[in-house]
């Protein structure tokens, strides 16, 4: 496969009143062209920040502070996208680089139809007239699933139910066919029916579109079948990252096996409690120096608390940043099947 994003040691902070918040801490991982990869982690460890870092879009008093984003794609043309100005970040984001917001009913403009808000991209990235735009964007609501979208190109975002305009909102990222797709939680607010149909959409588009899918989530359960590889992310840090049925097969961090403990299983043969991770994620007011997960870890030891481990290899193809990776392997076995969908 050929490389098409690697992100270098990324570091993002929040300068507040209360302090400096440390939210991304040198964070590195790569996806390749038609490659899948899942941020998972609970709110707050950093996986929407991030996403936001790459496309020059953290809120203020948010700062990328350093690290290196590459794209492979005509229009970063080997630089740095950190190092772009907003100007040229605007000719990535939207038509190489489309992403699906958290909460769709904020994402679209209430003022606006959705056939005019479809067809904005077309005309600013691609160059297309008002007849060509409006012939693609009856195109992209028929290739998400809106039916009638003749009628529906015209109507408002709150005249569609929530499935659909989170629909809309995949379209509008797709309209310009881009390399890549971040997905940042995209199925959270929706019920379990719409959350299968809004996955199955994806991993169809995948597969026919041929583009790369950064997916965020905080649920394990939603990964097992969609993405091809998975980094765990943890008060800034990630803790771990493999393909993913190593994943569950072979767990190598704590706090991974505390996320698939939670979850439940699909063929348990007996009903039992889910497994809460206990106390509360570190003040990320505070610069971590030692294990961020060991407070609440019962692997922890005496090394935990003086030193920070780095991801380390433990098989082909996966890392996990923990002193005692060789004792977790043991604590749980899982297959995508067990999971919960």
């Amino acid at each position: 496969m050929t490389r098409l994003l690697e992100i270098n040691n990324l570091v993002t902070r929040f300068y507040t009143p209360d302090g400096v918040v440390h939210a991304v801490n040198g964070i590195s991982y790569s996806l390749d062209k038609g490659e899948s990869l899942a941020l998972v982690g609970e709110s707050g460890s950093g996986k929407t920040v991030s996403a936001l870092s790459l496309l020059g879009l953290v809120p203020p008093p948010g700062v990328v502070e350093s690290g290196e984003v590459w794209l492979n794609s005509p229009q970063a043309n080997g630089r740095n996208l950190l190092e772009m100005s907003e100007a040229e970040l605007r000719q990535i984001r939207g038509k190489e680089i489309g992403m699906v917001f958290q909460d769709p009913m904020t994402a679209l403009n209430p003022v606006r139809s959705v056939g005019s808000q479809l067809m904005e991209g077309l005309k600013l990235h691609l160059g297309l007239n008002g007849r060509s735009a409006h012939s693609r964007a009856l195109e992209l609501l028929e290739l998400v699933g809106i039916p009638d979208p003749h009628k529906r190109l015209h109507d408002y975002p709150h005249q569609f139910s929530g499935g659909q305009r989170q629909r809309i909102i995949i379209a509008i990222a797709l309209s310009c066919n881009p390399l890549l797709l971040i997905a940042d939680e995209p199925t959270t607010a929706l019920d379990v029916t719409i959350q299968a149909q809004i996955i199955n959409l994806v991993k169809r588009l995948k597969a026919d579109l041929g583009m790369a899918i950064l997916w965020i989530t905080h649920d394990l359960g939603v990964v097992a079948g969609l993405v091809d590889k998975v980094a765990v992310m943890y008060a800034g840090h990630i803790v771990e990252t493999a393909d993913v049925r190593n994943l569950y097969a072979q767990t190598g961090h704590p706090y991974t096996l505390g996320l698939l403990e939670s979850l439940p299983l699909v063929d348990a043969r007996e009903r039992k409690r889910l497994v809460p991770i206990p106390g509360r994620p570190p003040n990320l007011l505070k610069e971590i120096t030692h294990c961020p997960f060991a407070e609440r870890c019962r692997y922890a030891v005496e090394r935990c608390w003086q030193e920070r481990p780095l991801l380390q290899p433990i098989s082909p193809h996966h890392t996990a940043a923990c002193w005692r990776s060789d004792d977790v392997h043991s604590g749980l076995r899982l297959t995508e099947n067990s999971l919960a969908k």
